[in-house]
Order: structure tokens, then C-alpha cells, then sequence
């Protein structure tokens, strides 16, 4: 199976990059793993709501360039879904049997993501009511995508 995550912005913090280096070599067994990143857009201090509207679209604009009509698609949204560890790993599994061959992720920027995007999402998922940097997010959903395909091959993983 084929696993893209598209996110909003580039990691800036060395810390992350490595994190995620490392989660991109434990996958290369189970998967093939692309990242995109799109260019994110800077938002001023208190910008008013017809602004963070404007640079939702510009960012969804960005991202919607690489969603592939072949894909399932997958947002990160605060109001998705919460699926647990073993839920999440059986979803991928029964996906996989029923033939889908390319999953994107979606990671917004920090004023989240346009309904565009949201709206041509197969799912939305929530990995807690808790507000992450979009960076660290990255971070853990390869994570849980690993753990994931550890769980599907009955190999062991921490609970």
C-alpha cells in the first residue's frame, strides 16, 4: 500500500525532522511513504476571520494539487473521528482488503483546514480534543500508522 501525508508547512525544528526520519525508515518495511509539504501561509496577529478564511483556501488550493482521485483521503480535523490504536490499525487492514492501494493523509495549517479539503475527505479523524503544533502532529501520525502495521502483523507493540 501506498501512504501519502500531505501537510501544511515544513518542520523547523531538528527534533521533529528526526522523529520523523525515523518513523520514514521503520515504514519502508510495511509501506511506501511519501510526505508533501505545501508552502504554509503566514498569518498575522489577530487577524480577523475573512483573513484566516482567505489563507485556509490559499493552503487548500496547495494541497488539493496533490490529492490523487485513485487515493482514499484521510483528514486530520479536531471534530473527526477518535479511533483508538487497534480500531485505526483495523481500518488500514480493511482497506486494504477491500483493494485500496493509496491512502493520503491531510495535515492543515495552523487555522486547520478549508471545507474544500474537508469535503472531499473519505474521513476525518481526531487524535484527541487537545490542539497540537501541526508539526508535531506529522510526528504522530506516522506513529500511529506504524503501530498500526505492527498491529496488523501481530508483531508487538506497546499498549
Amino acid at each position: 500500500m501506498k501512504i501519502t501525508i500531505i501537510c501544511v508547512g515544513k518542520i523547523k525544528e531538528d527534533f521533529y525532522r528526526k522523529a520523523v526520519s525515523e518513523y520514514e525508515k521503520r515504514l519502508s518495511r510495511y509501506c511506501r511513504l511519501e510526505i508533501i509539504e505545501v508552502l504554509d501561509e503566514k498569518t498575522p496577529d489577530h487577524a480577523g476571520p475573512a483573513l484566516e478564511e482567505q489563507i485556509k483556501q490559499k493552503e487548500a488550493e496547495r494541497i488539493l494539487k496533490h490529492i490523487r482521485e485513485d487515493a482514499y483521503v484521510i483528514t486530520l480535523e479536531i471534530q473527526g473521528t477518535k479511533p483508538d490504536s487497534v480500531s485505526f490499525a483495523n481500518q488500514l487492514s480493511q482497506m486494504a482488503v477491500k483493494g485500496t492501494s493509496h491512502i493520503q493523509f491531510v495535515i492543515g495549517g495552523s487555522l486547520g483546514l478549508h471545507q474544500s479539503v474537508s469535503r472531499i475527505s473519505g474521513q476525518a479523524v481526531s487524535f484527541s480534543n487537545m490542539t497540537f503544533p501541526h508539526q508535531l502532529m506529522r510526528v504522530i501520525l506516522l506513529e500511529q500508522i506504524y503501530r498500526s502495521y505492527r498491529i496488523i502483523k501481530g508483531e508487538p507493540y506497546h499498549k
